[in-house]
């Protein structure tokens, strides 16, 4: 329905977008906030300490035996190896500035198509380095919106990503009150959204021209995820099948005769998690005779640590030559593709069109969850999205 807008308008959108006033943006007041969640990345190696330590003590998102001791421990342990592969990729992480392209992009894209419910305005809240989640919550109240859309940046969902931040928003009006004059909604998985499979068949086409024409055929296509603990996986955690659906799209809309499997990759800890890992694959395939592949970041929406230095260093430099792969591909991320801004749009657009406010998949909690804080989030949620008095539904226009 909105495709054929999007695309119309998107090559206009991506020319203005860097140069885009900041003095509009701020005499305009922002109606709707689109709040975007993720993780994020240090922008520098001094965050590095951090950002891991924010990580190994959440344990919505990795679970250690006496955490306050051992995930502080190890945070220190590693932070200089850490700031070693920032440094080899630049620095930094660029999750924010791609995120920051992709959010101007899209509310640019539905000032355009939904002019009901325009201005709209990106917000950034990233979990484990600024901007934090409570300071990006404190100023979209100061800012007055009328309408704010929580939207996952992780397309699939786990309790452990888009989980954890969503837990954090519940953190932050624990003691605070909810503001009344703001109605919420939330957008926590759209792996299975057709225009997100094309945007990654997209990028796999333009790997496989790269192959000679006698092998193009039989390249294989390893899609990698970041990987989740086991016991995560028999609570029953949805993120391993969101993940594969997502694959299945991708390869539906790529139409080639390529073989592909589905691999994991960023275990951390010693506990059991889901495998195959994407370096074991390789060199097991490389031991095969399969001399020929393509890795597919299937779970990242733009560049950070795990492609540009996991994937593109560890694995198809120095992985492959140690293997013996004649030939290593990887595809890159969604990032600023027109068809994934595409994707994006028509995620948001369609959610504020239906005036839904949160989802039952999302309120539904997993077979063997005991976890109180997972009770109280979802709860929380529920008030939070279905307190206010439900939006007319806004119809797009061209």
């Amino acid at each position: 329905m909105l495709a054929s807008i999007c695309r119309t308008n998107l090559t206009k959108l991506q020319r203005g977008a860097a140069a885009f006033g900041t003095a509009a943006e701020e005499i305009r007041k922002p109606k709707t906030a689109i709040v975007m969640l993720n993780m994020g990345g240090p922008e520098t190696v001094d965050q590095v300490g951090g950002y891991l330590h924010r990580i190994m003590t959440d344990r919505d998102m990795i679970q250690l035996p006496v955490q306050s001791k051992l995930g502080p421990w190890i945070a220190s342990r590693r932070t200089e190896e850490v700031q070693k592969k920032y440094n080899e990729i630049g620095g930094g992480s660029p999750i924010l500035k791609w995120t920051n392209t992709q959010g101007k992009l899209l509310t640019e894209m539905l000032d355009r198509i939904l002019p009901d419910s325009a201005p709209h305005k990106h917000y950034v809240a990233f979990r484990y380095v600024p901007p934090f989640t409570e300071e990006t919550f404190a100023q979209l109240e100061k800012d007055g919106v009328e309408r704010a859309v929580i939207f996952s940046q992780y397309p699939q969902y786990s309790c452990a990503t888009t989980g954890s931040s969503l837990n954090a928003i519940a953190d932050f009006y624990k003691n605070r009150n909810v503001p009344s004059n703001i109605t919420f909604s939330m957008i926590e998985r759209w792996g299975n959204h057709p225009l997100l499979g094309k945007v990654f068949a997209e990028r796999i086409r333009d790997k496989l021209q790269l192959f000679p024409e006698n092998v193009r055929d039989d390249v294989l296509v390893l899609f990698t995820a970041h990987s989740l603990p086991l016991k995560a996986v028999s609570r029953g955690d949805t993120y391993p099948h969101e993940v594969s659906a997502t694959v299945s799209s991708t390869m539906q809309q790529l139409g080639t005769r390529n073989p592909h499997r589905l691999v994991w990759q960023s275990k951390v800890g010693p506990l059991p998690w889901l495998q195959p890992y994407t370096d074991d694959a390789i060199k097991a395939y490389a031991k095969q005779g399969r001399k020929h592949l393509i890795l597919v970041p299937i779970a990242f929406v733009n560049e950070h640590i795990e492609t540009l230095h996991e994937l593109d260093i560890e694995y198809c430099d120095e992985l492959a030559k140690e293997a013996g792969i004649e030939q290593i591909e990887r595809a890159a991320a969604p990032n600023d593709h027109p068809i994934f801004i595409e994707a994006m749009t028509d995620v948001v657009a369609q959610h504020l069109s239906s005036g839904q406010h949160v989802s039952k998949q999302f309120l539904t909690r997993c077979p063997h969850c005991v976890s109180a804080r997972c009770h109280s989030s979802k709860e929380f949620f529920k008030k939070l999205c279905n307190n206010n008095e439900k939006p007319e539904p806004i119809a797009a226009t061209s």
